[in-house]
């Protein structure tokens, strides 16, 4: 039993400390402390912490040592042998707030929805948080089981609800931003000019049509190999295609328009990727270009939206546009049936015949 020692403070109260002693085999395995202004209050935490003292394990859990989020996010990523790159990136900044350098087993419910207002504060939108949130939740949910590390899923899956409830989390909402045709020529114009300039960077006036054409991911272009290329049946591998529940090892043969076959065809040999640059590469690329001739809020992964939006214009079906575009669940096409059949956007598109020229011939 706990004992309770009652102290006069220097403004005339008492204070009542209640301290708790451990012993096991007449060695101290466990002491803690704490100050009350009842008495009665000091008696009741006492009672209360011995019997949680008590239980199988408490002790040697308490004598565990401190394991911070931070190093959960480490351990996480370094067991994971497959991870997307905006996840890796997410947990890695997560490190950089409070909530990283705290005790796993301290971690409650409002812990996280504090972190979650930290974002909010930063101008990160619902949909961002809730993004971080979901990717820090597959921590809390494997650490315990995979690692021993006391993060409690059922707090996070607490936090998740109220963060809900309160609307600091929300659904992403569907884009709709298509590139129109002065914006693309600006950037084609810009981005066969800087080829001129920098021959040995990534080709962009052929990566952007064929991105529209193939309806292909930035990700997924950047593993296309010169194998995976099937022309007799205009159709290429998509290896790792992005699926919800199927992170690695998702590779689909998927029809290739002819515009984007020609734009592939047009492409230098030599390595085993049909475009050899990273996403890094193409991804600055695009957003720089984007900046600088005042184009807003275009993104390189609206250049596939566009693409399967074409597709529907000129009169495919759901199952034709979804051999194009890999989706599995033809639902996920409904969004774009609304579009009514206006013809190819790109019939008779000038810049088609220099994204298709051979290296060296964008000149002639």
């Amino acid at each position: 039993m706990g004992t309770i020692t009652a102290r006069k403070r220097k403004d005339g109260s008492h204070g009542y400390t209640a301290q708790i002693v451990k012993k096991r085999g007449g060695r101290i395995v466990w002491r803690e402390a704490k100050t009350f202004s009842k008495e009665r209050e000091a008696k009741a935490w006492a009672a209360w912490r011995e019997a949680e003292l008590d239980k199988p394990g408490a002790i040697e859990a308490l004598q565990k040592p401190e394991t911070t989020l931070a190093d959960a996010i480490d351990k996480y990523l370094s067991e994971r042998r497959t991870i997307g790159r905006t996840k890796e990136q997410v947990l890695r900044s997560i490190k950089g707030y409070p909530i990283a350098a705290q005790d796993c087993r301290t971690i409650r419910s409002a812990d996280i929805v504090g972190f979650a207002d930290d974002l909010l504060a930063g101008d990160r939108k619902p949909q961002t948080v809730a993004n971080y949130i979901s990717h820090l939740a597959a921590i809390f949910r494997d650490a315990k089981a995979a690692w021993g590390i006391d993060l409690d899923y059922a707090e996070m899956q607490a936090a998740q609800r109220v963060l809900t409830r309160l609307e600091k989390t929300s659904k992403s909402s569907k884009r709709d931003r298509r590139p129109t045709l002065l914006e693309l020529d600006l950037l084609m114009q810009h981005f066969v000019d800087r080829q001129e300039r920098a021959p040995q960077s990534a080709p962009m006036h052929k990566i952007v049509p064929f991105a529209i054409f193939s309806t292909r991911r930035m990700e997924e272009i950047t593993r296309i190999l010169w194998s995976d290329l099937d022309p007799a049946h205009s159709r290429i591998l998509v290896r790792d295609m992005k699926h919800p529940g199927q992170k690695a090892g998702n590779d689909v043969w998927v029809e290739l328009p002819e515009e984007a076959l020609a734009i592939a065809h047009s492409m230098a040999r030599g390595r085993k990727e049909i475009f050899p640059f990273s996403t890094d590469a193409i991804g600055a690329a695009f957003t720089r270009a984007c900046k600088v001739l005042g184009i807003v809020d275009l993104h390189f992964h609206d250049l596939r939206h566009d693409g399967v939006s074409r597709l529907f214009e000129m009169a495919r079906t759901i199952p034709q546009a979804a051999s194009v575009s890999g989706h599995r669940s033809w639902s996920s096409l409904q969004r774009y049936t609304h579009i009514r059949e206006t013809g190819d956007k790109y019939a008779g598109w000038k810049w088609l015949q220099i994204a298709t020229a051979q290296p060296g011939a964008e000149k002639s």
